[in-house]
């Protein structure tokens, strides 16, 4: 039995992290015009559900490939590394430290009342998400480190959620005014 192709051998595509966007579009635009379910209209039942499950599985591969952090997650599994996320939240002491910061950062710009602080909060994100994306190459794509890599997903994962809270708290506070 041969085993379905992987996201990155769906699209034609290497499989490493740092992906080009528009070879990402085109290739899922290619595949999209391959197995989409209109070519296969006037086909059989059997033949437009397979036409349906391929086009659902090209799109599967394309909302992952394209978002950096599911790539790199996809990667990390992809060989082998259990990312526990709902169960380890073991992360290095510096980062761990950080989060603290982040959290104080957080708690005094809601009292503050004022947007500057959490715009600058979430300046502060952006740059180590940059990082981490920066990091995930190199663990990636050049040591093959996977390991390492996941290590650093599970932060950027934690940077994405807590960017989520920043989001609100400005929300919130645009609703405020």
């Amino acid at each position: 039995m041969r085993e379905d192709p992987d996201h990155f051998t769906l699209l034609g595509l290497p499989a490493k992290f740092a992906l080009d966007r528009t070879r990402l579009d085109a290739a899922w635009r290619e595949a999209q015009a391959q197995v989409h379910p209109d070519r296969f209209a006037v086909g059989s039942p059997a033949e437009r559900r397979v036409a349906m499950q391929w086009a659902s599985r090209v799109n599967e591969a394309y909302r992952v490939l394209r978002s950096p952090l599911e790539r790199a997650r996809y990667l990390c599994e992809r060989a082998g590394q259990d990312l526990q996320v709902e169960t380890n939240t073991a992360m290095a002491p510096g980062f761990l430290m950080q989060q603290m910061e982040w959290r104080e950062a957080l708690d005094d710009a809601r009292a503050s009342r004022e947007m500057a602080p959490l715009d600058a909060l979430a300046d502060d994100l952006s740059a180590t998400r940059k990082q981490l994306s920066e990091d995930i190459v190199t663990l990636l794509d050049e040591a093959g480190d996977h390991a390492a890599a996941s290590a650093r997903v599970r932060e950027w994962m934690f940077i994405e959620k807590f960017s989520d809270e920043i989001d609100t708290a400005r929300d919130r506070l645009a609703d405020s005014h």
